[in-house]
C-alpha cells in the first residue's frame, strides 16, 4: 500500500488533511507534527517529532517509513504574518523538501499562499507576479522560488505548489475573524469594529481545501502552482453577515472603524481552472 506523510498533521489544516485522505483514499498515512495526533485509523501512524530541526538527515526518509507522498503543511506562527520565524525557519523547510526528493520520494507538495502575490487586482494565476508584502509571504515565496531551481533538472519528480486563499470553518481553530467572532459573541459582546468589509476574497471550507489538497497531490498529471480555491470572490462583508446568520449569533460589526492593511486588495481570488479539472477528473 502506498504510504502518504503528512507534515504539521496536528495543525488546523493538518487535521482535515488527515481525515480527508484516511475518508477517500486507500493510502496509508503517516502524520508527523511536534507533538502527537490523536486521530486513530488502522492505516494511520502518527509520529511526534521536530523533524525541521533534523532536515539534512540522510537517514530521515527511512525514520519517516520512505513514503511515497509528501504533503509538507507543516508551518510555525502562519497566523501571524510578521513573525520572524517565517524566514529562520525558511532554510530547513528548504532542506526538509531537498532531503525527501533526494531521498528518492517522487511525488511533492508544499503548501503557499495567496500572500506570496501581494497587492493584486484580480484572479491569481500560476504564472502571476509575486511581491509579497508580509514576512508570511515572503518566506513562501522564497521556498517556492528556492524548489523551482532546485528542480530544474528532476524532472521525474512531480511537485506540486498548492495555494491557499481565505480558509472557513473549524473556526474555534482557525484564528480568522470568524474565531474572533465566535469568542466575542461567547463573551457576550454586542458588537465589535471592523473594516468596512468591502474587500472581496476567495473563501474556501477547511474540509473542501483538505480534498483538494489530498486530490492535487495524488495525481502527477498537473505540476506547479495550483490554486486551491473556489475561484470565486465574495465580499468579507457579505461572509461575515452570513456567519452571524447561520450561527444565529447576537453580534454586529462596527463598519469603517478599522482601515484595511496596505496589501489587502480590493478584490483577489484564485483561478480554479487547474483544480477543476483535478476534482472532475
Amino acid at each position: 500500500m502506498a504510504k502518504i506523510l503528512v507534515t504539521g498533521a496536528c495543525g488546523y489544516l493538518g487535521q482535515h488533511v488527515v481525515n480527508s485522505i484516511l475518508y477517500n483514499c486507500d493510502y496509508e498515512v503517516i502524520a508527523i507534527d511536534i507533538k502527537k495526533g490523536n486521530i486513530e485509523h488502522p492505516r494511520l501512524t502518527n509520529l511526534e517529532m521536530d523533524f525541521l530541526s533534523h532536515a539534512k538527515d540522510q537517514s530521515l526518509f527511512d525514520k519517516l517509513g520512505r513514503p511515497d507522498v509528501v504533503i509538507h503543511l507543516a508551518w510555525q506562527d502562519g497566523f501571524n504574518h510578521k513573525s520572524d520565524k517565517h524566514l529562520l525557519n525558511l532554510n530547513n523547510h528548504f532542506e526538509f523538501l531537498k532531503n525527501m526528493i533526494n531521498s528518492e520520494c517522487k511525488s511533492i507538495s508544499a503548501m503557499g499562499t495567496m500572500h506570496e502575490i501581494g497587492y493584486f487586482e484580480g484572479a491569481i494565476k500560476g504564472d502571476t507576479p509575486c511581491n509579497p508584502l508580509n514576512l508570511y509571504g515572503v518566506a513562501k515565496n522564497a521556498l517556492r522560488q528556492a524548489m523551482m531551481v532546485f528542480l530544474q533538472d528532476k524532472s521525474d519528480v512531480s511537485f506540486k505548489w498548492l495555494r491557499a486563499y481565505y480558509i472557513t470553518g473549524d473556526d474555534k481553530r482557525n484564528n480568522s475573524i470568524f474565531a474572533k467572532i465566535l469568542q466575542m459573541a461567547e463573551e457576550g459582546k454586542k458588537s465589535f469594529p471592523f473594516t468596512s468589509g468591502e474587500n472581496k476574497y476567495d473563501f474556501l471550507d477547511v474540509n473542501l481545501l483538505a480534498d483538494q489538497i489530498v486530490k492535487a497531490s495524488i495525481q502527477t498529471q498537473i505540476n506547479g502552482a495550483i490554486n486551491c480555491c473556489s475561484g470565486n470572490p465574495v465580499s468579507l462583508k457579505d461572509k461575515v453577515e452570513q456567519f452571524i446568520k447561520e450561527k444565529n449569533l447576537d453580534i454586529a460589526p462596527e463598519y469603517g472603524v478599522y482601515p484595511s492593511r496596505r496589501y489587502d486588495s480590493p478584490a483577489i481570488w484564485g483561478d480554479a481552472t487547474l483544480i477543476n479539472k483535478i476534482m472532475n477528473s
